[in-house]
């Protein structure tokens, strides 16, 4: 039997996160200086990975860190 047969297709999350940090929506928000709101739009596109739990989302630091690094763009 492997992994993923063992988990129903989905990987666990000790294995996924690496020791990693999960941040709030509202930490992300303050992070970024943009509202909750954005945040919940970013996750809702697919533009920022997000775990669900329960009702609410939380990012792995290195998901934010992900965003941030693509979200660069040369201004000259």
């Amino acid at each position: 039997m492997t992994e993923e047969s063992k988990h129903g297709g989905v990987t666990p999350l000790g294995s996924a996160s690496a020791g990693g940090k999960f941040l709030t929506v509202a930490e992300v928000a303050a992070t970024l200086r943009v509202s909750k709101m954005s945040v919940y739009r970013l996750i809702h596109s697919g533009s920022l990975e997000a775990v669900r739990f329960g009702r609410s989302f939380r990012v792995a630091e290195k998901a934010l860190d992900n965003y941030l690094a693509g979200s660069y763009y040369d201004a000259g």
